[in-house]
């Protein structure tokens, strides 16, 4: 019995060891997994069988270039990860925990991560948390449907036009047909970025306003990318001004190359008046955050369009500022 008991152990840590070596991004031939394993290849090759029966899809090819690897099956076996991996992925799932839509999901991998690592990782992870300090946004983010962002980065993929009601601000649905590109996430906002076949240009949707809609359209040959190709850089730009609530262009008594220099793109557009004065195009969701933006500037500026909110607010906070500081 003692016998039995040790070899069926002495097995199972070789099909983990096994396990380990076939999650590698790689092809490995009968002979080198022997080697690894010190076994033989016909024990390789019933470990192999035993892994599928319980689950893993090993894929195996033949020939003399062919080996196995870990492949993709229809549910998901349990995977074992090395230290780093486990320290890294229960870090992004804290930082995603954060995220807005994809919260519940991501406490439930955590916990159960976290349920079952070893005391040295816990350490690790727990000083990392402890010496790590996070900003927060200043804006509490939309409400993303995970199942939505996976069909439109399936979209983008297999180059589908799609179509969908797009939601304003007050609700308003209006229907669009696009050819979608890429998926950005920008702070603790998702950005759909797609050609607009209505419209005939790019467009950015906010993805916690889309509703798509089923079936979707035939496939498309991609067209050629804004901004150079750079996505990112095009929605950093001001492609996401239309999402903003609130806009304003206000005047700035500095040079353009000046503010432009202090500002990061997602600020807003900033563009030249004379040598001493730009204009500066920027927005925000709430009056509020918008007005704190304006006062970060630490120069004279003047609201040369804007909404009538906005003006109401900063009188608000000039009289505020007044009675902070009178004796």
């Amino acid at each position: 019995m003692v016998c039995e008991t040790f070899g069926m152990i002495e097995t199972s840590a070789r099909l983990l060891k096994l396990l380990t070596l076939l999650q590698s991004p790689r092809d490995w031939t009968g002979a080198e997994l022997a080697e690894r394993l010190q076994i033989s290849p016909r024990t390789v090759r019933s470990d192999v069988e035993r892994l599928r029966s319980l689950g893993y899809p090993v894929d195996a090819t033949r020939g003399s270039v062919g080996g196995y690897r870990l492949g993709a099956g229809a549910a998901l076996p349990p995977l074992l990860l090395d230290d780093d991996e486990a320290v890294a992925v229960v870090i992004g799932l804290r930082k995603a925990a954060g995220v807005a839509g994809v919260e519940e999901m991501s406490l439930r991998a955590l916990t159960k991560l976290e349920q079952v690592l070893p005391s040295r990782l816990r350490r690790r992870v727990s000083t990392l948390a402890n010496y790590t300090v996070q900003v927060p946004a200043d804006e509490a983010g939309p409400q993303v449907d995970p199942e939505v962002l996976t069909q439109l980065a399936g979209l983008c993929r297999d180059r589908e036009q799609l179509r969908f009601d797009y939601l304003s601000h007050d609700g308003t649905a209006t229907l669009r047909r696009v050819e979608p590109h890429r998926l950005v996430n920008w702070g603790r906002r998702w950005y759909l970025v797609a050609f607009d076949l209505e419209r005939d240009d790019w467009r950015t949707f906010r993805v916690d306003r889309v509703r798509p809609r089923i079936p979707t359209g035939p496939r498309f040959t991609p067209r050629e990318l804004p901004s150079d190709g750079d996505v990112a850089a095009y929605v950093s730009r001001g492609a996401s001004a239309a999402a903003w609530r609130y806009k304003a262009s206000v005047e700035v008594a500095v040079p353009a190359s000046v503010l432009a220099e202090r500002l990061t793109p997602a600020v807003g557009v900033v563009e030249p008046i004379d040598d001493e004065r730009c204009l500066l195009r920027t927005g925000a969701d709430r009056v509020e955050s918008l007005a704190v933006h304006l006062s970060l500037l630490d120069e004279d500026f003047v609201v040369v369009e804007g909404p009538p909110e906005l003006t109401t607010y900063l009188e608000k906070l000039a009289e505020r500022y007044r009675r902070a500081t009178s004796s």
